[in-house]
């Protein structure tokens, strides 16, 4: 008898539980996401085939006319009168947005994980990241809320004249009420923090006693021992933390929404103007899109989160390959995490 066969026999019925619970366990997050997929384009594709190549390139995302008016008809398929659906300037108010939080969160994520386990006595450490816990389990929209009547108007009145009067380019006057494009790129930072920071204290901790006293004994400074020994070794996971932030700061809906300033059709002249996301516009017009009796509306926004849902798998997914590429890097102590 086959030695995998014996193995099988001498399981017990607990065994075979324990196994089958874990089975399911390990295929039910493929299975989910592959049935998510799977409705998001069936729910999509009467948008796709009327929209075309025209939804990436267009400009304008309107519902049309919903209580009057000649329907449009392309390719067997009926939208409102009026009805555009081009998604360009919300693919980019959605990745720039993300791309500026990401570069205000990660120095902050990583600079303070590396102070609180590095400088700041055991005593105090557990206190500290209580708060930054905390932090990750504050509603999103308490985030929108703060951005929108205590940060934004603060950022507007004495931090951003300064930064307009820098003269760099796209950094520039008007800078508005504080409803805009920096803002909720700095609230999303604030939200991101916490998952890169969380990951990154945890990473420091494992770095070997031993690497860092070898390095302090070498006459190595604390500073030029974190640049020497401890980045280089939690790098890769630092990398992997900024992926899952990215994918949180894509995926945000109401913050966005309440501080962005809701503008469609039409990119950002500048850091501080009103823009939108694809998140954000999915949750602003559904309600309008539930109205439409030709089901264009709904299916455009079904195809609109297909694409988010897309983006967000191809950075994890580049995200993976990066950190694999690192991870096979020689490092200069041990390995990353």
């Amino acid at each position: 008898m086959p030695a995998r066969a014996r193995r099988r026999l001498e399981l017990t019925r607990t065994d075979r539980i324990a196994g089958g619970i874990l089975t399911i366990a390990g295929i039910a997050p493929v299975a989910g996401l592959a049935f998510l997929a799977y409705e998001m384009f069936k729910s999509a594709y009467p948008a796709i085939v009327f929209n075309g190549w025209g939804f990436f390139t267009g400009k304008i995302f309107s519902l049309g006319n919903l209580y009057g008016g000649a329907d449009e008809v392309r390719h067997g398929y009926h939208a409102a009168s009026g009805a555009h659906y081009g998604i360009l300037p919300l693919i980019f108010g959605t990745l720039v947005c993300s791309l500026i939080a990401l570069a205000i969160a990660l120095p902050v994520s990583v600079g303070g994980a590396i102070l609180l386990v590095e400088k700041i006595p055991q005593r105090f450490q557990y206190s500290l990241g209580v708060f930054l816990d905390l932090l990750a389990g504050i509603p999103s929209v308490i985030f929108g809320l703060w951005g929108l009547y205590t940060l934004g108007p603060l950022l507007a009145r004495n931090v951003y004249p300064l930064l307009a009067d820098l003269h760099i380019p796209w950094i520039k006057r008007p800078v508005g009420s504080g409803q805009g494009l920096l803002t909720a790129s700095v609230v999303l930072a604030v939200m991101v923090i916490p998952i890169i920071a969380s990951i990154t204290r945890e990473l420091v901790r494992s770095v070997p006693a031993t690497a860092k006293e070898g390095a302090i004994g070498l006459g190595l400074t604390s500073s030029e021992m974190v640049r020497v020994v401890t980045l280089p070794y939690i790098r890769t996971g630092v990398i992997a933390a900024t992926i899952l932030g990215w994918g949180r700061a894509l995926g945000e809906t109401i913050a966005v929404l309440i501080i962005s300033g809701n503008f469609l059709n039409a990119y950002p002249h500048s850091v501080f103007a009103p823009f939108s996301t694809m998140a954000a516009t999915i949750a602003s017009f559904l309600d309008g899109a539930l109205t439409d009796s030709t089901k264009m509306g709904i299916h455009s926004l079904a195809e609109l989160g297909l694409v988010l849902l897309g983006i967000t798998l191809i950075t994890n997914f580049g995200g993976r390959l990066l950190t694999r590429r690192f991870a096979d890097t020689g490092l200069p102590v041990g390995r990353g995490v």
